[in-house]
């Protein structure tokens, strides 16, 4: 056993521990980064956010759905896809993330450590390898960022090849011609999308009323059209009883219905991973789910440990965890730097198509009592939006009343995540539709629907005050 000291330990090499290590190291200080996996990036690398994303690519890709519009093209060959398609620029994308991280930790000079961590005290950390001797590490400071893993409803077979959970199904074999999607969350919405692109006949099932309650509710419900649209058998509420292994996997509904199909995902939340970290060496309780609760800064019980990312809970993005890394850190070392994090984030889903918001829904100014004009701009009736061939998308904005301050953005359509950055950064610092107006945006982009949804929500606020004056 031996003991180095450092000013910062870091659990896990995801996205909040990568920019936490950077972070520190920036400004001088000493940082060991812990990983249990034999590569770098934790889920966001290996098996969430970005295979997801690049699978979705790949699916739209692959199907034909990207040359929807154009005619005379024959893209019959694209039906014939195979598991090895749909996964080889997944596999690439992620080796080459791989070597990013890598060369980030180098760069910043971070000791790189491969094993299982365990806390052995509130400063000290075994690490476990099978490739080298067990050593012990101390430091100063500890960030936790071990993030999540599947939740396996107890009523699921997974020791069937055929069941899979949202780290498993990356190893898909061959593509199945029908799968149940279990759980209508983002991770259940976005599989269900990109395997109905590549033309699987998919079931979701989900025990609410509504796909993704947190989203504005006109943006779910025409994302929930779309998905029905492409033919996704969306049972809901609905809930699963039991799934019986035969020839075929037959999943049985609670209503009496049963569903059988060739594969089973089960999308149905999410565990912090804190098992096996040795929390009861330091008397840090975790939540049911085995996610820590921390306080504004991203502290937890223990002054000197601080959790960011999944393994803290929603809202679980990548995006999030940076900041939440970051903002830790100033806090741990008392940095002159960003001290906290922003107060809109942006949520993009990468459905078919994509959906994103910042800032205020609609729900949430009505319960407020807030008053509020809604302005709409169709990507239908705007050249960027024709030429890409998204007949569905849109993008609508929520003014106050009083001053038109923009209080809310929401999108659904193609590059939505995107384009949702523009109203974003307005909302952070302020602004209102005078900013739209006085814009001169590139033409044709998806962007310069800002000016019209602010023309759109102009002209209604101008009407209902001459129906008020009369």
């Amino acid at each position: 056993m031996s003991n180095d000291n450092f000013d910062l330990i870091v659990i896990g090499s995801g996205p909040g521990g990568e920019k936490g290590a950077a972070q520190a190291a920036y400004f001088g200080k000493s940082v060991a980064i812990i990983e249990r996996e034999g590569v770098p990036g934790g889920a966001a690398a290996n098996t969430g956010t970005l295979p997801s994303k690049t699978l979705r690519e790949s699916a739209l890709y692959l199907s034909g759905f990207r040359q929807r519009e154009l005619h005379g093209v024959d893209t019959q060959l694209k039906r014939t896809v195979t598991a090895r398609d749909f996964l080889f620029h997944e596999r690439f994308v992620v080796q080459s993330e791989h070597q990013r991280i890598s060369e980030n930790i180098d760069k910043h000079g971070i000791t790189y450590f491969e094993g299982n961590a365990s806390f052995v005290d509130e400063h000290t950390v075994s690490i476990k390898s099978s490739k080298k001797d067990d050593i012990s590490v101390t430091g100063d400071v500890i960030l936790i960022a071990t993030g999540s893993s599947p939740y396996h409803p107890p009523a699921f077979p997974f020791d069937d090849p055929r069941v899979y959970d949202s780290d498993t199904i990356l190893g898909l074999d061959t593509l199945p011609s029908t799968m149940l999607i279990a759980g209508g969350g983002v991770i259940g919405c976005e599989y269900a999308c990109m395997f109905s692109a590549l033309g699987i006949d998919v079931s979701l099932v989900e025990g609410r009323e509504r796909l993704l309650s947190f989203m504005d509710s006109e943006i779910a419900d025409t994302l929930t059209n779309c998905m029905r649209n492409m033919g996704i058998d969306l049972c809901m509420p609905e809930e699963i009883e039991s799934v019986e292994a035969g020839g075929e996997l037959t999943v049985n509904l609670k209503t009496g219905r049963s569903i059988k199909v060739d594969a089973l995902l089960a999308a149905t939340g999410r565990n912090g991973n804190t098992g096996g970290l040795g929390l009861e060496n330091i008397k840090l309780k975790t939540e049911s789910r085995g996610q820590l609760r921390v306080n504004n800064t991203y502290q937890t019980a223990l002054p000197n440990i601080y959790a960011v990312g999944d393994v803290i809970g929603f809202p679980a993005l990548a995006s999030t965890s940076m900041e939440q890394a970051r903002v830790a850190m100033v806090h741990a070392f008392d940095l002159e730097y960003k001290t906290e994090l922003a107060n809109i984030l942006p949520y993009g889903i990468y459905t078919i198509p994509e959906c994103s918001m910042a800032g205020s829904s609609e729900e949430e100014l009505k319960r407020d009592n807030i008053a509020y004009v809604t302005g709409r701009a169709t990507y239908q009736n705007n050249a960027r939006g024709q030429i890409i061939g998204d007949q569905d998308g849109f993008l609508k904005l929520l003014f106050r009343e009083e001053d038109m301050k923009l209080l809310g953005v929401h999108a659904i359509g193609e590059t939505a995540s995107e384009l949702v950055h523009v109203g974003l950064t307005a909302l952070l610092v302020g602004a209102g539709a005078e900013l739209f107006i006085q814009t001169c945006y590139n033409y044709p982009t998806l962007s310069e629907m800002y000016k019209y949804a602010t023309y759109d929500a102009l002209g209604k606020r101008d009407k209902s005050k001459k129906l008020a004056a009369a």
